[in-house]
């Protein structure tokens, strides 16, 4: 086996190079998956009142886009993974433009289903592809920056995504001819394809194959990336697709990423509805102002996630994970005894700030233990599992609101499945860390 080359053989400067070049360009093409994936959440109102859903309708749409996504997410990044980054990434945002562009001429809930299930098709692979992708560029010590650096990308597509579904929401009639949350979906589909085209100009496969890195920087990443992957198959690291479908460890930390976003997903496609409603705002400017106002959470988000990643860095990736998802269950409990709008939004902005904060960090700890094929199928298998609750939380969410009339038991259950998901993170991932300690599990 190869002596390890250690992080320090790269120079400061190259990986500041890699992270400046490498995660804003990835990080676009997430930005607009995200705000895909919520847009329902900012034209719940008026497109409901147009296609006449209930709340339970609207869940069951936003959760069937999960359905062909979950489907093709392992098979998806074995193709990146034989094809390559630039041209995959590529396919999913063309085709995932296309069909959003065209969800704009849906006329029934029944269109809307059908539109949002291919979009689930189109679209998956692109999150663990990226994840994926970013290992081919950064070893262990540098992914608590580099995936915060990414993962930084989705409290900003909220940040993006309100004001522009605002903005659509009250001129895109006047702009385009059609109703604002249809002009929404045009204009995110056209953005997403030019996007796609970006990412075919200028995004590098892997260090050796990006221009803007000299000789000498390309065979310092190379070397380095090629000896971390040395020491963690002498320390036991899984490299097969069987070993990966099949380990314990991969589908315990699918169990533990599941409970993370099911914290996320209602509040993305839910938030403005439920500020709505506890300020008693209903229709025109009370509802673009719930959207605006469902904004804020994601930036007090960003500014948690770059003030957690200084602490994170100096301490294991579970302790790095399980500090902000136990502030962020404790955050949804604080949200069901709001009395008041400004209330609620402080919960939730608790709530966002540690979901967000911990998703980076969950993501140092499967590249631990998984390397080469099994990389590729485990952390889509994880990604995969945990996109199960982007259909179960919203429509969850949903079928209570419409039963009960409240927000609140729903986001007291979700609140229960983030603390048993704790439990899970904090025995799983500390086995899956003894790989640090160079012991098998």
């Amino acid at each position: 086996m190869k002596p390890v080359v250690t992080t320090t053989a790269v120079s400061a400067r190259t990986w500041r190079k890699v992270g400046l070049r490498i995660i804003p360009l990835i990080g676009v093409a997430y930005v607009m998956s995200y705000v895909d994936r919520a847009n329902l959440g900012y034209i719940a109102g008026p497109m409901s009142r147009d296609l006449h859903l209930d709340s339970g309708q609207l869940g069951l749409a936003a959760g069937l886009f999960f359905i062909g996504y979950v489907i093709v997410e392992v098979p998806s990044n074995l193709a990146l993974r034989r094809f390559g980054a630039r041209k995959w990434i590529t396919r999913i945002m063309l085709t995932w433009g296309l069909v959003t562009g065209a969800t704009a001429a849906v006329g029934s809930a029944g269109s809307l289903y059908a539109a949002r299930l291919l979009l689930g098709f189109a679209e998956a692979g692109l999150a663990a592809g990226i994840l994926l992708y970013l290992t081919y560029w950064f070893p262990r010590r540098q992914r608590s920056w580099a995936l915060t650096g990414f993962f930084l990308m989705i409290p900003v597509s909220s940040i993006v995504g309100s004001p522009l579904a605002a903005a659509l929401l009250e001129w895109g009639r006047h702009l385009f001819g059609i109703a604002g949350w249809r002009s929404l979906f045009l204009v995110e589909g056209a953005v997403t394809i030019l996007i796609g085209v970006l990412i075919f100009a200028f995004l590098p496969d892997r260090p050796a194959d990006a221009r803007w890195l000299g000789e000498a920087e390309k065979a310092a990443l190379e070397e380095t990336l090629a000896a971390e992957t040395d020491e963690q198959r002498g320390h036991g690291a899984l490299t097969g697709l069987r070993q990966a479908l099949t380990s314990g460890r991969v589908w315990a930390l699918a169990t533990a990423f599941f409970a993370i976003v099911f914290g996320l997903y209602p509040l993305a496609f839910f938030l403005p509805t439920m500020i709505a409603t506890i300020t008693h705002g209903v229709g025109g400017a009370a509802e673009i102002g719930s959207v605006l106002l469902s904004g804020i959470p994601y930036v007090v988000a960003a500014l948690a996630m770059l003030a957690w990643v200084r602490f994170a860095g100096r301490r294991s990736a579970v302790t790095a994970t399980a500090v902000p998802m136990a502030v962020g269950a404790a955050g949804l409990l604080l949200a069901t005894f709001a009395g008041n709008g400004a209330l609620f939004i402080v919960a939730v902005c608790l709530s966002v700030a540690g979901i967000y904060t911990a998703m980076p960090q969950f993501w140092r700890i499967p590249a631990i233990g998984l390397t080469g094929t099994a990389a590729a199928s485990g952390i889509a298998l994880i990604n995969s599992v945990s996109n199960l609750s982007g259909f179960v939380g919203p429509y969850f969410t949903g079928a209570i609101k419409t039963a009960t009339g409240s927000f609140t038991f729903a986001l007291l259950a979700i609140a229960a499945i983030m603390v048993a998901g704790l439990a899970v993170l904090l025995t799983a991932g500390r086995r899956m860390e003894r790989l640090d300690g160079h012991l098998i599990p």
